[in-house]
């Protein structure tokens, strides 16, 4: 996966939003998790798997993270990344195919850098590739990251080859999600030109505005930064307490930013949390008191053994046999054998309605159906 340049390529969604924010984020530690843990693994194991079907000399990551989910999802994207090879090998006899390949943008962005999961070249077209194996959806439209590896890879590769489109695609398996844009390279450079070099410009030098939105979420400055505090206070202003009293102007503004308000604020309460229990903080009028927790058994074994000696209950009693939850019997008999043996025999019911911003992706909810269904 490689280190990051101050403005990298997975970071250039939120440094083009808020340019200042590459410079502000300095200050904090970069937070591993278990997430990112998991997606290095998973992409280490994808490598892996493309490098063999090369041809090419590779030994089989060993990882905790190693499951029968990870094992079909990587199988998954390595086969849309076949295909992919395939039908680059058709257009050009000889298509290069390149996988953890380092792209250099620094002649847009000032010291900037990336690493592309696969870079497919041939003539008329240039592939980007990206494994996102999180659940959290990601659109390859315009997608800024995509853009600065297709960059780095034109940089390389134009004068070698005649490429007239960049194709960039986002696989995330764990969603089933295939996401593709593509841009002629005229439109590309165009965008490098008079949108990302005068960014970069000021944000390598910390300069510009600070910008709240939605890009805040991966931010290391999220939970202190002023300017994202202003933004969800002024939206925190507004009257919640009686909101048939609100304009429809009033509420659509309040339903476009509510997500961020409340993210905002758990981040808020995490980080107040955080400074009195590491660094012994007081905040004025407030305490570190013990949460509610649940009774748990120290040793189950050992109590049902104890229940059972009285002879006043039987195991029938003192124990519950339910079959195991949906999610944990996938993942004990992986996917296609769940699929397999319980087809018919799982029901997904329709969810509970939901507002969402107009752009979502997922198909609008039929409200008279609804209102159908429940009548009978």
């Amino acid at each position: 996966m490689g280190s990051h340049s101050l403005l990298s390529a997975s970071g250039s969604h939120r440094w083009l939003a808020c340019t200042p924010s590459a410079l502000l984020e300095r200050q904090f530690a970069d937070e591993t998790s278990a997430y990112a843990a998991e997606g290095i693994a998973a992409h280490a194991l994808s490598e892996y798997k493309l490098r063999k079907f090369l041809k090419m000399r590779s030994k089989r990551p060993v990882s905790e993270y190693d499951s029968p989910e990870m094992e079909e999802n990587t199988d998954a994207y390595v086969a849309y990344a076949c295909e992919l090879i395939a039908e680059a090998r058709k257009r050009s006899i000889d298509a290069i195919v390149l996988l953890e390949q380092k792209l250099d943008f620094s002649h847009f962005v000032p010291q900037g850098f990336g690493t592309g999961d696969m870079v497919i070249v041939s003539d008329s077209i240039l592939s980007i590739c990206d494994l996102k194996y999180g659940k959290i959806p990601v659109s390859a439209d315009c997608n800024p990251q995509m853009m600065l590896y297709a960059i780095g890879a034109l940089a390389i590769f134009d004068a070698l080859y005649d490429i007239q489109t960049v194709r960039m695609t986002i696989a995330q398996p764990r969603l089933d999600s295939i996401s593709t844009c593509e841009l002629s390279v005229e439109e590309l450079m165009l965008w490098a030109e008079t949108e990302l070099r005068p960014k970069a410009e000021l944000a390598i030098q910390g300069e510009g505005d600070y910008v709240a939105g939605e890009h805040c979420r991966f931010c290391r400055a999220k939970r202190s930064c002023r300017a994202r505090s202003e933004t969800n206070l002024e939206l925190a202003k507004l009257d919640f307490k009686l909101p048939p009293l609100l304009s429809d102007e009033e509420v659509t503004e309040a339903l476009s930013k509510v997500e961020q308000l409340i993210s905002w604020a758990g981040d808020i309460k995490d980080y107040a949390l955080s400074e009195a229990v590491n660094h012994g903080k007081q905040w004025p009028g407030y305490k570190i008191v013990e949460g509610k927790s649940n009774r748990k058994y120290t040793d189950e074994a050992k109590a049902a053994e104890v229940l059972l000696a009285t002879g006043s209950y039987c195991e029938k009693e003192i124990f519950t046999k339910d079959l195991l939850g949906i999610t944990a019997m996938e993942k004990l008999l992986g996917k296609k054998q769940f699929n397999n043996l319980l087809d018919g025999l799982i029901v997904k019911p329709p969810g509970r309605p939901t507002l969402v911003p107009i752009d979502d992706k997922r198909p609008e909810y039929n409200t008279a159906t609804a209102d159908f269904k429940e009548e009978n």
